[in-house]
């Protein structure tokens, strides 16, 4: 790959799924078969693979923000063709979440297509005698690290409704893990995939979205990264701190520091789905009402909502600001980054009631973006209510806010548009999986 270019004509998980559509054998990937892969992979094969899981990583993830900026009330999504943004996301009339429809089945099976990927990427590695040791610790780290990362952006969707861990064989799919179990089962695994970075060789390349994070090092880091996300939401407060300090993690450092998935309009490339020109109509992204209504004085992320030149209205919802997170069609997405990290330690240590140093962290970002330091109660109650506050504008549209309302018990607060709303706590299993 050169710069930001991720062919995705090597981008093998386009014909395949979960269950009966995981039976689909890959096809041509420059004469490989999976046979072959599972078989004596070559390097070059295996490069492959890391390219076709890298790209697909990005596949249907407008879909994911759009579902749950919806719910979590970030942003409204308006296409005149498509009713059920309106209706189903937001619980609309007698609107519920439908298990067979594009919001829910479209991002659930483009993550799992990149764990089918990834499983793929394991096996050849495991059974290719062309690589060294040290190589294939570098392809079983990476392929872990990510089949981990999209498992827990599908068990996002649906919560207690758990996932399944074990897709290994499409004939024998693994039962459903509930919640808990499921985020036990992803912190192994990046812990094993830790492991099989640790004195390995990277002998593959990523794009540029993995710049300064793309040998066994910074894998790690990423990874680790990764591994503190989940253990704030397995509230295990002191794991959480161990991890961010074996990533990229930095209280003074770039709040943009972190890994990235990239688009451009090169031949066989993608572009990045979630951007809409401002002012458009028809198809339009806007901010909530209240993300402005709410936002702090001052505070230079509200050009993260820029205002239009006129309000835009649908099915009896308002906005006068276009969400402006993805400001071009090739505008890279953040997978995880630092300001995320320092919230993360903000949220550690408040909960392990250690506030000065919590306070000093929300200051990091409460000074980043042109506010002055924290003058509220120094309780552990206000601390939480003020860093959810700051996760909501640092991290807004980058899938987060419902997650984190849920997870504190806050969905109840969440503004509700229209008599009869709706906030759902979690999506169903989509049908295919019953």
């Amino acid at each position: 790959m050169k710069n930001s270019k991720i062919v995705s004509v090597l981008y093998l998980l386009a014909l395949m799924g979960l269950g009966a559509s995981c039976k689909k054998e890959i096809g041509s990937l420059n004469g490989s078969t999976i046979e072959e892969l599972s078989s004596n992979a070559t390097k070059f094969q295996l490069n492959n693979v890391v390219t076709g899981t890298e790209s697909g990583m990005r596949n249907s993830i407008d879909f994911y923000l759009d579902a749950v900026g919806m719910i979590g009330r970030e942003m409204y999504r308006f296409a005149g063709s498509e009713p059920r943004y309106t209706s189903d996301l937001l619980g609309g009339g007698n609107a519920t979440l439908n298990n067979n429809t594009f919001y829910l089945t479209n991002p659930w099976n483009a993550r799992y297509r990149v764990v089918k990927n990834c499983n793929i990427l394991i096996d050849a590695a495991n059974n290719s005698t062309l690589i060294f040791p040290e190589e294939k610790k570098g392809y079983l780290g990476f392929a872990k690290t990510i089949k981990a990362y999209h498992l827990l952006l599908n068990l996002n969707l649906t919560y207690t409704n758990g996932v399944r861990i074990d897709v290994n064989d499409p004939d024998k799919l693994g039962a459903f893990v509930p919640y808990e179990d499921a985020l036990t089962q992803i912190a192994a695994m990046l812990d094993e995939a830790k492991t099989d970075l640790t004195g390995s060789t990277i002998a593959f390349t990523l794009s540029s979205g993995f710049d300064g994070l793309n040998d066994a090092a910074g894998l790690i880091k990423f990874n680790r990264a990764l591994a503190a996300r989940v253990a704030v939401y397995r509230k295990q407060w002191g794991p959480a701190l161990t991890a961010l300090n074996e990533s990229f993690f930095s209280l003074n450092g770039s709040f943009t520091t972190g890994a990235y998935h990239v688009f451009s309009s090169g031949p066989n490339d993608q572009l990045n789905l979630t951007f809409f020109p401002q002012n458009n109509t028809g198809e339009i992204r806007l901010a909530h009402p209240s993300f402005a209504a709410n936002i702090t004085p001052g505070d230079d992320r509200i050009a993260k909502a820029t205002l239009r030149t006129s309000a835009a209205s649908l099915d009896g919802l308002t906005s006068n600001r276009d969400v402006w997170v993805y400001t071009s069609s090739t505008a890279s997405m953040p997978i995880i980054r630092n300001e995320e990290l320092i919230l993360i330690y903000a949220e550690a240590k408040i909960n392990q009631t250690q506030l000065p140093d919590a306070i000093v962290a929300l200051n990091r970002i409460r000074t980043g973006h042109n506010l002055a330091v924290y003058s509220g109660a120094v309780t552990q109650a206000a601390l939480i209510t003020e860093m959810l506050f700051q996760r909501r504008y640092s991290l807004y549209f980058e899938g987060h806010r419902w997650v984190d309302m849920r997870r504190y018990g806050n969905l109840g607060q969440l503004p509700l548009d229209r008599a009869g709303d709706d906030v759902w706590e979690k999506f169903p299993l989509p049908l295919t999986e019953n």
